[in-house]
């Protein structure tokens, strides 16, 4: 759980000293075409720490706190029967190359536009929401604190409402970001043990 709180603080104040000056927020957000053209690949983690609003780093936050300390107990688990060496060190790779990978697709898409901009680290936290799914698939979540929703039903609705609004494209979301983020954290105890597979079917029938 240490882990997870140390980045909810530093997104926190980051995201709080960008609030309070521009010229910091428009060095830190994600801009593709910077990012390609100028080699400030620097963006594709700094963005993962500023967002939009109060109230979109609250709601990642709140999010990140709610999942994260389950998936850092599952990784402990995992340490102490000796299927991998260090609980932080995993939270902070399934964490940051989350918000790495998340970016792929948007680099791609938006590489040649120079006025995009992404803020949030929901990419990120998508990744340690759907490892929870995995480890937990028939763990209730709660959709808007009212909702409840077996995880692996609201993990396959979170995937095609984020196809669905992507294509759309109708509002300033980076649902990619959110897909992407979410396959990678699905897959990623995979790729720490690819027999975990056996372990997600038990958990789920």
């Amino acid at each position: 759980m240490t882990t997870t709180f140390i980045i909810i603080g530093i997104t926190i104040l980051i995201s709080i000293l960008a609030f309070n000056d521009n010229n910091l927020f428009e060095k830190l957000q994600l801009n593709p075409y910077n990012v390609i053209n100028r080699n400030q690949w620097y963006r594709i983690i700094t963005h993962g720490f500023t967002h939009a609003d109060s109230i979109h780093l609250i709601v990642n936050m709140i999010v990140l706190f709610s999942f994260g300390r389950s998936v850092e107990n599952q990784f402990d688990i995992l340490a102490h029967k000796g299927i991998l060496h260090s609980a932080t060190l995993h939270m902070l790779i399934i964490y940051f190359a989350g918000m790495i990978i998340a970016t792929s697709t948007t680099l791609i898409k938006h590489r040649n536009n120079s006025n995009y901009n992404s803020v949030g680290a929901s990419g990120a936290v998508s990744a340690v929401v759907f490892a929870a799914i995995f480890f937990s698939p028939k763990s209730t979540i709660l959709i808007m604190g009212v909702l409840p929703l077996p995880a692996i039903l609201f993990g396959i609705l979170y995937l095609f409402y984020s196809q669905y609004k992507s294509r759309k494209g109708n509002d300033n979301v980076n649902h990619d970001a959110h897909f992407i983020g979410a396959v990678f954290g699905f897959i990623y105890p995979l790729l720490i043990d690819p027999s975990l597979f056996k372990y997600f079917i038990n958990q789920l029938f």
